[in-house]
């Protein structure tokens, strides 16, 4: 584990040692990043530019609530949701997808670097990301995922040899919001990578009210590492006493310490049936929905 006194002091060191001028910063909101972000805001001060893509593949009431947290850093929010949702056109394999996101986040962040003339971008990459980049498991937007040409003097990782529980206790002692510290994963490619196949506007919307209504139901009762929705494909269904050709929803709820294994948590039945009914009731393009059992490995945690 971290000896947490110790890292921070040297990753500020660090991150002063990296960067000669003006940085920005990839923050999403997540404790990966927000760590970064507070960890280089002490190393170099105003020099710092934090900036939040909205990429239109966020959960339900993200963008709004990331504003108010971070009201206090001088946050540059960026609606880039048509560049991405174009960027993903038709694409259905997994792996192009997260490159095409990394793709995007990049040139995106090059654009905003130019305005602010800053040369040097942070991001919040962690050890299993890499370690499941390198190792072919799946591409990271951020180190897989990115593309060989970037307009950057260098891309700066404060935290890349940790955990994400590490992470966790870096992020108590910084005393981030219990909100940040704690909080649940969520994939750099955001919703693309919950949904099985070509994205668009429709599913990303139908998978976001999904998610959130996994979140709603599951979060504060069982405390999961990560639970979510996904839509996996087509099946029939009955609505009304008529037959329809609707979204397969699949449920993932899981145990972990540190994201490199996990284990499907054992929800009672009544919960379940709660899901599947607000599910199927409050998305109507919604005919059927599942519950995950695989563990990881032999499954990821995603499903792309």
């Amino acid at each position: 584990m971290v000896k947490v006194d110790k890292f921070i002091p040297k990753a500020i060191d660090k991150i002063q040692q990296q960067i000669d001028g003006r940085a920005i910063i990839a923050l999403s909101g997540g404790v990966d990043s927000s760590v970064c972000a507070i960890l280089a805001h002490r190393a170099i001060g105003d020099k710092l530019t934090p900036i939040y893509i909205d990429t239109g593949l966020m959960r339900k009431g993200e963008t709004e609530r990331i504003k108010e947290i971070f009201s206090d850093m001088n946050l540059q929010v960026v609606d880039a949701k048509d560049r991405f949702l174009s960027a993903l056109a038709g694409i259905e394999d997994p792996e192009e997808k997260r490159k095409a996101v990394g793709e995007a986040f990049i040139r995106v962040f090059e654009d905003e670097a130019k305005l602010l003339k800053a040369e040097y971008l942070i991001q919040g990459t962690i050890y299993p990301d890499r370690i499941e980049s390198e190792g072919g498991i799946k591409s990271h937007h951020n180190v897989g995922g990115l593309p060989s040409v970037m307009d950057f003097k260098a891309i700066v990782e404060p935290i890349d040899d940790l955990y994400k529980d590490e992470v966790r206790e870096v992020a108590r002692a910084l005393e981030l919001p219990h909100e940040i510290s704690e909080r649940m994963p969520f994939p750099g490619p955001g919703l693309s990578v919950r949904i099985v196949g070509k994205v668009t506007e429709e599913l990303v919307d139908a998978v976001r009210e999904a998610n959130a209504i996994v979140e709603e139901e599951l979060v504060e009762q069982f405390h999961p590492w990560q639970t979510f929705a996904a839509i996996v494909g087509k099946g029939t269904g009955v609505k009304g006493d008529v037959r329809v050709h609707g979204w397969i929803v699949a449920v993932r709820a899981v145990g972990s310490r540190d994201g490199m294994t996990a284990e499907a948590m054992e929800l009672p039945w009544s919960v379940l049936r709660t899901i599947e009914s607000r599910i199927t009731a409050e998305i109507p393009s919604v005919a059927r929905v599942l519950y995950d059992l695989t563990p990881k490995p032999p499954a990821t945690i995603e499903f792309e």
